[in-house]
């Protein structure tokens, strides 16, 4: 809950138009990257012998956003609790690796913002951690990679719905589709920083003034570092005695697949 408030207060601080400029460029790049990551993840998970469902929720956990597409497509693949807690266990350690190993690899590899942002979205699962390593990136110019690294990473979120309606249709099932509104309201977000700050006065104080809007991004970006704190505390080696060795590989697999695919993509293109 704190993850997706903090999320919707980041909106605050974002331009709806440079949001959609890098939507747009983003858009077959994530389309091509959930396509590979889900192909790749059923042949690794066949080769491995993991179950199907535990196999598939790896996968889509980490073509899409994580621990949101894990409870999402769970209800309809009728997962257990064991398939579900391999599942979000294997996801969350890669995460909290990825929160230490991302932004030194981009530093030294001399990443611009966007480049840094556009792989943080691509390659880390889950939101919380796609944030946390592109909040503290700042490239040689002095840009920040976290208003791109977010903007791209809540809308490959989006692609949970057309994903879960696909699994829903080959699966035959009837469970529930579990769709993350905190999404619309980022949206709104943005909508209003963007054409209505002139309807809400600047905030005196002895630093200088500010807008509402700077001070809910900045009680976002507070609250985002209350979220890192947490996921990182929760890291422990009994959960990952407890994910096994076959489900770590093939999210490390996927992981090192859809990484260096999409930073020899991006070093190319971006």
């Amino acid at each position: 809950m704190l993850l997706q408030v903090s999320v919707v207060c980041l909106g605050f601080g974002m331009n709806l138009e440079h949001a959609l400029k890098a939507g747009k460029e983003g858009f077959l790049f994530t389309v091509a990257t959930i396509a590979v990551t889900l192909i790749a993840g059923y042949f690794i998970g066949k080769k491995l012998k993991i179950d199907d469902n535990t196999s598939m929720l790896i996968s889509n956990g980490t073509a899409i956003c994580g621990g949101s597409a894990i409870a999402a497509i769970a209800p309809i693949l009728k997962a257990n609790d064991n398939q579900m807690s391999v599942a979000l266990g294997t996801i969350f350690i890669l995460n909290s690796i990825a929160l230490l190993i991302f932004p030194p690899i981009g530093h030294y590899l001399g990443m611009t913002a966007e480049q840094f942002g556009t792989w943080c979205a691509i390659a880390i699962h889950d939101t919380s951690s796609v944030v946390g390593a592109a909040s503290g990136y700042k490239d040689a110019l002095g840009k920040d990679a976290l208003g791109i690294a977010t903007t791209i990473k809540l809308e490959r979120a989006l692609w949970i719905i057309p994903i879960a309606l696909a699994t829903a249709y080959f699966q035959k099932s009837a469970g529930k589709v579990k769709i993350p509104y905190f999404i619309f309201w980022f949206i709104v977000a943005i909508v209003v920083s963007t054409y209505l700050p002139q309807y809400f006065p600047a905030i005196n104080n002895p630093i200088g003034d500010k807008t509402i809007f700077q001070y809910i991004y900045a009680a976002g970006r507070k609250g985002l570092v209350i979220t890192l704190f947490l996921i990182g505390a929760g890291l422990s080696l009994k959960t990952i005695k407890q994910v096994g060795w076959r489900p770590i590989l093939q999210g490390v697999l996927l992981w090192i697949i859809i990484g260096s695919l999409s930073l020899v993509v991006i070093r190319g293109l971006v």
